[in-house]
């Protein structure tokens, strides 16, 4: 038995990971087997369960990454000159992925309404890239003074996911960006 440092192990369970965040975007989680996601990340469909003992532990892998990759994303955000710059660089990556989000939804909002049908932990847990959006974004609203951080951080963050819903359902890229660029102005309205 090899430890989970291992380079072949860690490689195969990552590639799982990303394999299955694709394909719950794509796809829902309810339409995606553990075979698909076998495939999708060039492993034999058996040893997904060497990494993952059932379809739930995989979703959670899958948003324990996304949770980690909004986090490596608000770090480089950190070398943005100010909190209106901050803000406005968050908004801009949504319009960034414009096309996915108007095909697919947004990868955080989708998978979070889908697993809100659940009662077992993972509709909560669902949550967790939002709520580590939200969090930043009060405190960069805080940074700029506001008294109202928090209910300015969820205007910006409903105004992001009522876009990526509209684009989505449209299937118009356009808009997504479009509502970017107007939340951008509001940013700076507030600031």
């Amino acid at each position: 038995m090899t430890d989970s440092t291992t380079p072949d192990r860690g490689g195969k369970r990552e590639r799982l990971t990303a394999s299955a965040g694709d394909l719950l975007h794509r796809q829902g989680v309810a339409a995606t087997t553990l075979t698909q996601v076998a495939q999708a990340a060039d492993v034999p469909p058996g040893n997904v369960y060497y990494y993952f003992k059932t379809k739930d532990d995989l979703v959670r892998a899958v948003i324990d990454a996304r949770a980690e990759q909004v986090r490596a994303l608000l770090d480089t955000l950190r070398t943005q000159p100010g909190p209106a710059v901050r803000l406005k660089a968050l908004a801009r990556q949504w319009a960034e992925m414009r096309d996915l989000v108007a095909r697919y939804g947004c990868p955080f909002g989708t998978l979070a309404t889908e697993l809100d049908r659940r009662d077992d932990g993972l509709d909560l847990e669902a949550a967790k890239p939002i709520a580590l959006i939200l969090d930043w974004a009060e405190a960069q609203f805080r940074e700029l003074g506001r008294s109202d951080p928090r209910e300015l951080a969820v205007t910006l963050f409903s105004g992001i996911q009522g876009a990526a819903l509209l684009a989505n359902a449209l299937r118009d890229p356009d808009l997504m960006a479009g509502q970017v660029a107007h939340l951008e102005r509001w940013i700076d309205s507030v600031a």
